[in-house]
């Protein structure tokens, strides 16, 4: 078999679509690395990368299941299992809705919480890393900017198809 390099794989799309396409892809990646290596530091082994992005997405907040869906966070059953098991290890309560009992809302248990804080002083110890000067925060804003046009490209494709 013949190897195709990647600029050939997609024909007709513009170098830097195709760039942050990938991009994000790798960044997702990489962030669950980072994920990972500081859970091992602060000694939790009993939950993973994806758990824990999942505590840290929740937050303080008080949240149905079915709102973690909708917002396109989390797909299926892999959403259930992942709460299943912090419900199990004790990062996360699960309660029903007293106007829809089909609902169910979560919280984060106290643990939960440490789990989440301590994600936030990561993420606060890396911002400052990057370098938080007024040209970076420009470019970062741009950025999130131009990842927001993408993902409303995306999602405007999910919901009518092509054009």
């Amino acid at each position: 078999m013949r190897h195709i390099p990647n600029n050939h794989i997609i024909r007709g799309v513009s170098e830097p679509y195709f760039n942050i396409v990938r991009l994000i892809e790798r960044l997702h990646r990489h962030f669950l690395d980072v994920l990972r290596t500081e859970l091992r530091r602060m000694d939790v082994e009993d939950i993973n990368a994806v758990q824990a992005l999942l505590l840290y997405n929740i937050g303080e907040a008080e949240v149905v299941i079915r709102d973690l869906k909708d917002r396109g966070y989390y797909h299926g059953s892999n959403v259930s299992y992942n709460i299943k098991k912090l419900t199990e290890f004790d990062y996360l309560m699960q309660e029903r809705c007293a106007h829809d009992r089909r609902s169910i809302r979560l919280k984060l248990t106290e643990k939960g919480m440490r789990l989440c804080n301590g994600i936030r002083d990561l993420q606060n110890h890396l911002a400052e890393k990057v370098g938080l000067s007024a040209e970076t925060l420009k470019s970062l804003e741009t950025a999130g900017q131009t990842m927001l046009q993408v993902e409303r490209t995306w999602t405007d494709f999910v919901r009518y198809g092509r054009d």
